[in-house]
């Protein structure tokens, strides 16, 4: 047992053991406050009414933001849990309450966002007979669930709920479901206190760090002439930034980011290379094969990422650092595999390594960035032409915020310019949907974000396709005067759909363009302050006016409507294919 654990074991006894006879409702409530819950997002419904009548008297230790949809509360809880680091917590009812969970469950357990979503249920005599709002919660969410558990008796609360905390944020986090039925949150028990879970049997979060394998990857990378590391979301999650930034700087090493990775690594560090993937930079992309030994960090090889797998690093040996060893050669084959917590094999694997230049290396990467600013970077930030560009609002906000706010985005063209020019200094900036790309997403998890991270400015940058998906939860930032910062791109498409209809299906733009309502006018139903931008000479001063304004603001940014995002890697091509234009 390591110092963490040891930490860990003294702490599991967080209530008292005094017996207290109380409804599974109020025992619930108390087990949030052992694992110290503060805010919960939710929507209450007939099958979860008694724990909402419990939560009546817990409303000074509990914080519960009333969303307007249940898909709003689980993404709220999404951002909360991702700039939080801490499990985010969603309340829904039975039925379609339950099921409008899916999406955010399916979200979560693609990018490894640590949840627990409780939902009410029928009487569990109802069960199975077509109850009015019942539904096999169960079996519809295992699939998108680290674990799921149906509760039909209030004395397993404590122990259930105790391995839900746990499941979900051990090892690869993960979202839980616990459904508890109408008589289990109703039925009075002796409840003797809550301890934690810190064990269970065949379950292990974290797999055996093998030093053979940590002797054999620093061997590999020691002897390479060209080595490039990507990495992923597994350095934010295991909370190894530090680790990592030593382990690049001691083997100069050039490192490239997922997605999700992006922020674990301030973006102007000198060996952060740039974005990997379908839209990412001209030079991570073709020199991943061209290096000799390719070193992937808490990443799981998507095929946003990889492209055509056959044709993906065939030249370079393959290291593998990963928390899951189901990742391990599912996508990718790999020459060494290292298991383990990063936050633990990344210092172990730094004191094996030597320190090298690699200056012509390196110098590679300078000569693909330059091509790419000629011929990309300076058209998106810098445009000629009349309207608009994404690029430039992005670059805009960074002169405004240095780098140091909290950007959402939502999925789309936008997402890919958001990701490709913000400017982070610091963890936990970047909130966004990776691996199931859900249009709708960045405006409840801004709301969640901001809840995580109060005191840090949280900007969502959204489409204006994917902002009319979730807009009810104006309602949701009005109720509660959630201090979020909302930027929306409108360019009147569908547009990420409508640039592979321009590039690979001849211009038959085919139901891409999308009409919106007055974003201006709706704010100012929501009563958020909000204005409209069309002009280049106004918009730095709107932007610093949006930032600096005491509470919730809406921005419309009219941009070009049919501006593309490049670099790109075209469906069914290599990564080093990725096209300029």
């Amino acid at each position: 047992m390591n110092t963490l654990e040891l930490e860990e074991e003294k702490k599991v006894k967080t209530s008292s053991p005094k017996s207290e006879n109380i409804t599974g409702s109020k025992a619930l409530l108390e087990i949030f406050l052992a694992e110290k819950v503060e805010t919960i997002f939710g929507y209450p419904g007939g099958a979860i009414m008694p724990i909402y009548d419990a939560l009546y008297d817990y409303q000074e230790k509990i914080n519960h933001i009333l969303v307007r949809h249940e898909q709003g509360g689980i993404h709220a809880a999404q951002g909360y849990a991702r700039t939080s680091g801490r499990v985010g917590v969603v309340f829904a009812t039975s039925g379609p309450g339950a099921t409008n969970l899916v999406t955010g469950l399916a979200d979560a357990m693609i990018d490894s966002t640590p949840l627990v979503c409780i939902t009410g249920q029928v009487f569990a005599h109802l069960l199975g007979t077509d109850a009015f709002q019942e539904t096999d919660v169960i079996n519809m969410t295992t699939p998108v669930t680290k674990w799921n558990y149906q509760i039909t008796d209030a004395t397993e609360i404590p122990s259930v709920l105790a391995k839900a905390f746990y499941i979900a944020k051990s090892g690869r986090p993960g979202p839980v479901l616990i459904d508890i039925t109408k008589n289990a949150q109703l039925q009075k028990f002796d409840f003797e206190g809550y301890t934690k879970c810190t064990h269970i049997r065949s379950y292990r979060p974290k797999p055996i760090v093998r030093p053979e394998y940590i002797k054999e990857a620093a061997k590999l990378i020691n002897e390479a002439k060209k080595p490039f590391v990507i990495f992923g979301q597994g350095i934010i999650l295991g909370k190894a930034e530090k680790e990592f930034k030593a382990f690049i700087e001691k083997g100069n090493l050039p490192a490239a980011w997922t997605v999700l990775g992006l922020s674990a690594l301030p973006t102007d560090h000198p060996l952060n290379v740039g974005m990997l993937g379908m839209h990412g930079n001209y030079g991570p992309n073709v020199l991943t094969n061209d290096c000799d030994v390719l070193i992937a960090v808490g990443m799981r090889f998507d095929d946003r990422v990889t492209g055509r797998l056959d044709k993906y690093a065939k030249q370079a040996k393959i290291i593998h650092l990963d928390i899951d060893p189901s990742e391990i050669d599912k996508n990718v084959k790999t020459t060494v595999a290292v298991w383990g917590d990063c936050k633990e094999t990344l210092p172990l694997l730094n004191e094996l390594i030597e320190q090298k230049k690699h200056t012509q290396w390196l110098q590679k990467f300078e000569e693909y960035k330059q091509k790419e600013i000629e011929s990309c970077i300076k058209k998106d930030l810098y445009p000629t032409s009349e309207q608009l560009s994404m690029g430039e609002v992005v670059n805009a906000l960074n002169d405004l915020t240095g780098g140091n706010a909290v950007i959402v985005t939502d999925v789309g063209q936008h997402q890919m310019v958001g990701c490709r020019y913000a400017k982070f200094n610091q963890s936990k900036s970047n909130v966004t949907s990776g691996g199931l790309g859900t249009m709708g997403f960045a405006l409840p998890a801004a709301i969640g974000a901001k809840f995580g991270a109060p005191e840090r400015t949280v900007v969502a940058i959204i489409g204006d396709g994917g902002f009319q998906m979730t807009l009810q939860e104006l309602g949701t930032i009005m109720q509660n005067n959630v201090n979020v910062k909302i930027i929306i791109l409108n360019n009147s498409y569908l547009g990420m759909v409508r640039q592979w209809q321009e590039l690979f299906n001849e211009r038959r733009y085919s139901f891409t363009n999308i009409e919106s309502p007055d974003f201006v006018a709706l704010a100012n139903s929501y009563h958020i302050k909000s204005q409209k931008v069309t002009d280049r000479d106004v918009l730095k001063n709107v932007l610093k006016e949006m930032l600096d304004h005491q509470g919730a603001y809406l921005l419309e940014v009219i941009v070009a409507k049919e501006d593309n995002v490049f670099p790109m890697v075209p469906q069914g091509c290599s990564v080093s294919e990725i096209r300029l234009a």
